[in-house]
């Protein structure tokens, strides 16, 4: 079996809002989101963070940075790494975006692929919004409404 390649993505923040992609996903199976096994796809209705796979002799940050403009056509810069975990059964690292310029416009395949069984699209999301938008992994929507949060208070997140 092939080695799946880590995601990277990109965590970007304004006026107590995160970025995010909304998605509707149905497709033939084996589906990423249907349990292994699964003999037939639903569809799927769930949210995640702009980013995608980390290409041979990338690092994380560049994949991350890449994965953004890619898909949303905002350029940004790395501020730091938030966290590490898994997505879809494969590794997942998480970078808080800075210095983003740019209107998140939906692009590259997103824009190219987007249609009924496979739709894409741009929201800006509060932590109130995680819950109903499916945000995946789910385990991001306590770590991203404390990021939000902390910024909206003036805390620095360690």
């Amino acid at each position: 079996m092939a080695r799946q390649r880590p995601r990277a993505a990109a965590v970007v923040i304004a006026d107590g809002r995160v970025l995010l992609v909304q998605r509707y996903l149905r497709q033939p199976r084996p589906c990423v989101m249907c349990a292994p096994g699964a003999v037939s796809c639903p569809g799927h209705h769930y949210a995640v963070l702009p980013g995608g796979g980390v290409e041979s002799g990338e690092s994380d940050e560049d994949a991350a940075v890449r994965e953004l403009a890619e898909e949303t056509t905002l350029r940004a810069s790395v501020d730091r790494l938030l966290w590490t975990g898994r997505h879809n059964r494969r590794r997942a690292v998480y970078f808080l975006m800075a210095d983003v310029t740019g209107t998140a416009v939906l692009s590259g395949d997103e824009a190219r692929i987007n249609g009924p069984s496979n739709s894409f699209e741009l929201v800006w999301a509060e932590p109130s919004d995680f819950e109903r938008l499916g945000l995946f992994p789910p385990e991001l929507q306590p770590l991203l409404t404390d990021l939000i949060e902390g910024r909206k208070s003036g805390r620095v997140d360690g």
